[in-house]
Parts: C-alpha cells; sequence; structure tokens
C-alpha cells in the first residue's frame, strides 16, 4: 500500500546528508517511539548522515527512552529534509523550526486535514505511526537496518497508541509488524514494568476518579480534573490526562471524556474524547481539535462549553443507540 509514497520517501532520505525529525505536541508514547524509531534506524543504515531529534517537550511517562538531542543553530537546518511523524496538523508541530528545513515530509496516522508537507504519506487506518515506520522499515528491509534499540522504541508506540491491540485500528499487519520488532529481542517484561507499574499516591487519585465521575443520560461517561485537584494529588497535566483510561470500561458507555484545566493565562481546558463503536471525531472538531474516529482530543474555555460539548456528546450517543442494536 502507498508503495510510491513510501518509494519516494526513501529516495529523499538518501538524498540529504541531514535529517531533522519532528513530532506533536504533548508527546505521547507514539510520536516518542516513530521519532525515536526512526532515527536509530537512519543512523545504523547510514552512520554517515547526521540525524536530529530536538523537542523542547517531554513526557515524564516516557524518560525512560532516554533523552532527544541537544538544541543546534538554525543553520543547520537550512539544508536538511525535515519529517514529521504523527503530528496531523501544522500548529501541533511541536518544533517550529521544521519550518526552516528545505523539503518536508509527513508521515502520520490521523484524520488528514492539513496537508502541510511537500512530500505526505498518511495511513489513517494504522493503529500508530509506529507501525508505520515499522512497515516502512519492512518494505525496504534489504536496504534499512533494524537494531532492538530501534525496535524497543518502536514497540513502545505500538503497545500504548493501539491499547495494548485492542482498539478497532488493530489488523493483521499490525501483528505482523510487531512480530518484525519481537523477534529484535524486546526485553517486555521491563518495557511493561516501565509503562504501566504505578506510585501508590496514583492509586488514590485513581480511586478518587471512580467516585467523582458521571454519566450523562445516554451514556457518556465524563470527568473533569480542576487545577486544584492536580495540587491535591500531586498531578502533572500529563497525568491528569491518563485517566481518560479509567473509564473505557463501563457497560453502556459509548463515549468517556476527560476535561483537564491548563495551566495557561487563557484558562483553557484540554478535552480527551474515547469512543466504542461509534466515531467522535466531528465533535473534536467542532470544539478545536481533531484526531482519530474513536479518539480525539478538542479545547473549551469555561464550564459553559464543557456542557456544550457534553451535550454534543450525549446526542452523538443517544443517535448511535438509536440506530444500531449491538452496542454494549
Amino acid at each position: 500500500m502507498n508503495e510510491a509514497k513510501k518509494e519516494m520517501i526513501l529516495n529523499k532520505i538518501r538524498e540529504y546528508r541531514r535529517i531533522m525529525l519532528f513530532r506533536h505536541i504533548r508527546c505521547d508514547g507514539d510520536c516518542v517511539g516513530a521519532t525515536k524509531g526512526l532515527k536509530e534506524i537512519l543512523k545504523a543504515t547510514w552512520p554517515e548522515k547526521e540525524v536530529y531529534l530536538i523537542d523542547a517537550q517531554h513526557s515524564d511517562y516516557l524518560a525512560f527512552l532516554g533523552a532527544d538531542d541537544e538544541p543546534v543553530p538554525d543553520a543547520l537546518y537550512a539544508d536538511a529534509l525535515a519529517i514529521v511523524l504523527d503530528t496531523g496538523t501544522s500548529d501541533r508541530i511541536s518544533n517550529p523550526k521544521y519550518a526552516l528545513c528545505r523539503e518536508i515530509v509527513k508521515i502520520d496516522h490521523h484524520i488528514p486535514k492539513d496537508a502541510y508537507g511537500d512530500y505526505e504519506w498518511v495511513e489513517e487506518h494504522r493503529s500508530s505511526c509506529c507501525e508505520m515506520i515499522v512497515d516502512f522499515y519492512s518494505t525496504f528491509r534489504s536496504e534499512l537496518k533494524l537494531n532492538s534499540r530501534a525496535a524497543a522504541f518502536l514497540y513502545t508506540g505500538m503497545v500504548t497508541d493501539s491499547g495494548r491491540f485492542r482498539f478497532r485500528e488493530v489488523s493483521g499487519d499490525t501483528l505482523r509488524c510487531a512480530a518484525i520488532l519481537l523477534d529484535q529481542g524486546i526485553d517486555t517484561e521491563r518495557l511493561y514494568a516501565h509503562l504501566y507499574l504505578e506510585d501508590f499516591d496514583y492509586l488514590k487519585f485513581k480511586a478518587y476518579v471512580y467516585k467523582a465521575m458521571k454519566i450523562t443520560e445516554h451514556g457518556v461517561a465524563y470527568l473533569y480534573i480542576s487545577k486544584a485537584m492536580r495540587e491535591k494529588f500531586g498531578l502533572t497535566l500529563e497525568a491528569a490526562s491518563s485517566a481518560i483510561s479509567f473509564m473505557d470500561s463501563i457497560r453502556g458507555c459509548l463515549c468517556w471524556i476527560a476535561f483537564i484545566e491548563n495551566d495557561d493565562e487563557q484558562q483553557s481546558i484540554r478535552v480527551r474524547l474515547r469512543s466504542r463503536f461509534v466515531s467522535v471525531n466531528e465533535i473534536g472538531e467542532r470544539w478545536r481539535g481533531g484526531g482519530h474516529a474513536c479518539a480525539c482530543g478538542a479545547t473549551v474555555y469555561g464550564r459553559k462549553e464543557v456542557r456544550a460539548l457534553l451535550k454534543d456528546a450525549d446526542a452523538r450517543i443517544a443517535e448511535y443507540k438509536n440506530t444500531h442494536e449491538d452496542w454494549l
């Protein structure tokens, strides 16, 4: 699939001596794994190339994967190829210096909204961008080199973005790509320990969430996390945002939403939307966001907009339940 686009990207990589890798704001396992994994593949294949991954944003959750590169002078961007991974729109690229590069390649699995690259390879049916990078390696494995370090980075992204291979985008291709990585000898026990062990205080926050969450009339589970709540439990914005996963297994709730107060002067509220069976990305797009059909984000301002978004989501779930029978 998209063989010509992959061939074009490989040719561009061959052409450039310097390559800069970029990812999205509020980094997650997929964008970190994809950028770090691709960098490792490129350095293993072409040791003479300069490959940089420079990003001021970091994740405590993913700190075990190691640090990124130190900043370099802007002049080094000018004759470089930019490869932007796992980022649907240009306004979500974390390092704005991608625009200084001579040419831009976009590799992504989100629903297309912003054609910002000179060359694009987008497959929205993929479970993760890391899956696409493994597919890229597999297509050109006679030339590209994959080592255990790259495999661990990419597997991290595949596991986290697919919900441990549970989400609807997971396919036979997903598992075949995962097998390629596991064949490199990943220490999955240690990897899963880093990803899923929880501090005792965080477990107390989880218990609080189960008491505080609510459900709308037609089955939208939701939670509002204020700055005061974050301070009470000592939570970073990243840790608070992960509470969305606590509500993913409620029978009859086909959509679940977390509202998290940000620290900015605009008093914005981050919205994380997830769903089962029914697409909700149009709701995210109406409220300054977007993403995947069943996993997207948005931004609202004030409790009035919180209530309005919840009303939109409740109406969407009511419509789905009225027109479908086999939902749980």
